[in-house]
């Protein structure tokens, strides 16, 4: 294990939310876990934690985790990438105890407070703000997420302007700010339900399917270049096309979720062509990432990190690209819209996208963090198990999901007569769901082998062998 120290000091505020990121992905797993098993043991931990209290949390740790991730890795790449120390550490770490603990508040307040009187005890009568989904925060955290969005902003801004500018720090920064700008939109709630719907989709697709994809091009690139070798002017070329092809289909591909909400019909065109080229940035992201891997100019120590970030590539692939296309066209949406087709494409493409490059950036930064320049290659081969339980584990879930929302649309949403009523639908559905249970347990377990990775050090075979002369010890 080489020794390696930060390049600028600034960059260790980002472990704290690198650590805030994990402890907040695992309360996550452990709440999604117990939805599973709410759809078979209907009365699980009732009236304690009802369903939607439990979805309500799942979703926000979802949520507020991968925020916690692309602060983290904005604040370790952009003094690198800026080739400046961070414009103030002290607000970066400030705005991380407000954001830890608005966060913290807000899911107490979800488990402990029955929603409709969480909602008259945060403000909601003046700004009705609650009870859409993604969105359900209370006001209050509402105002506090916009808060600490502009001091980070700002912080970020100001270290990206005196210094360096590069691609990187650039698309970082504009989906960053993009990603704050969407936001604004959870605000406004209006009475009529279809421009309700619009505004929600600008928040949440615009996310997912817009700024999220200029974060996670970015992260996958830095991650490349510094794994890789292979020169910037490569890389950003790639970089430049994978998010014009984001930006201009995930913009108008926003159509898809207009079909059936009462916009004009001309959207079944838009949405459907243009979220039918949805895959091909997703696509392109995984030649890019297998090319650059082909045209490495070293053998990065941390081939943990490679692992991640090509992971990303292929599973955001099928997850966001191929599970996205086979229920995106209006008439297949017509009839699996809402079923567990959505849940199997929404689980897919969140750990594909964003939840793999969350865990690549921490991959190669958080070693750096602890001093080296890499795991030790027994926390390393950890680290890899811990990628392949999870990702087959997820695809265990995937399969069920997809099996369940097959079944589902066949025997509750296409029979012109005689469908199934929706509760005798999810009576057929129970060997699926234990199924998705199963891969839960699965991927929960590869969770917790990826966080035993930190605590694994190098063997005595690898400490001696680093001593010998030409060794890495002996090196340094």
């Amino acid at each position: 294990m080489q020794p390696a120290t930060l390049k600028y000091k600034s960059q260790a505020v980002s472990k704290l939310y690198f650590i805030a990121a994990l402890g907040l992905f695992t309360g996550q797993i452990v709440f999604g876990l117990t939805l599973g098993l709410q759809y078979v043991i209907g009365d699980l931990f009732f009236p304690a934690i009802p369903f939607n209290i439990a979805r309500m949390v799942h979703t926000n740790l979802l949520i507020v985790w991968l925020l916690f991730g692309f602060m983290g890795a904005a604040y370790y790449i952009v003094p690198e990438e800026s080739e400046t120390e961070l414009y103030s550490p002290l607000l970066a770490k400030i705005l991380f105890w407000v954001f830890l603990a608005a966060g913290a508040l807000t899911i107490l307040g979800y488990l402990l407070v029955p929603y409709a009187t969480l909602a008259q005890m945060t403000g909601n009568d003046l700004l009705a703000t609650m009870g859409r989904e993604f969105l359900e925060q209370p006001l209050p955290t509402k105002l506090g997420i916009v808060v600490v969005a502009l001091g980070f902003l700002f912080n970020i801004s100001m270290t990206v302007l005196k210094g360096r500018k590069t691609a990187i720090s650039l698309v970082l920064l504009m989906g960053l700010w993009g990603l704050a700008l969407m936001f604004l939109f959870s605000f406004v709630n209006p009475g009529n339900l279809v421009r309700d719907k619009m505004y929600w989709w600008f928040v949440v697709h615009l996310w997912v399917e817009g700024t999220w994809e200029l974060i996670l091009g970015s992260l996958l690139a830095f991650v490349l270049i510094k794994t890789t070798g292979v020169d910037r002017e490569v890389i950003d070329k790639w970089l430049y096309m994978i998010i014009t092809l984001a930006l201009v289909t995930g913009i108008l591909g926003t159509g898809h979720h207009f079909y059936f909400i009462g916009l004009p019909g001309y959207w079944q065109w838009i949405g459907g062509v243009f979220s039918a080229l949805e895959p091909i940035p997703f696509f392109v992201m995984t030649l890019f990432a297998f090319n650059m891997v082909q045209r490495r100019r070293r053998e990065h120590p941390n081939q943990a990190a490679v692992l991640w970030a090509v992971g990303t590539a292929v599973i955001g692939f099928l997850g966001a690209g191929l599970w996205g296309f086979i229920h995106t066209l209006s008439p297949v949406n017509y009839y699996t819209h809402g079923t567990q087709v959505t849940a199997a494409h929404g689980h897919l493409a969140f750990y594909g996208a964003y939840v793999l490059v969350v865990i690549a950036i921490i991959s190669y930064a958080m070693p750096v963090l602890r001093g080296r320049e890499a795991n030790s290659l027994r926390a390393q081969a950890v680290e890899m198990w811990s990628f392949w339980i999870m990702s087959i584990s997820m695809g265990v879930m995937v399969l069920a999901l997809s099996g369940a929302g097959i079944l589902q649309v066949w025997l509750q949403r296409m029979p012109t007569t005689g469908a199934m009523p929706f509760m005798a639908t999810q009576d057929q559905l129970v060997f699926f769901y234990w199924v998705r249970i199963a891969g839960g347990v699965g991927f929960l377990a590869g969770l917790l082998t990826y966080l035993s990775s930190f605590f694994i050090g190098a063997s005595a075979d690898e400490l001696d062998a680093a001593r010998m002369p030409g060794g890495r010890l002996q090196r340094a």
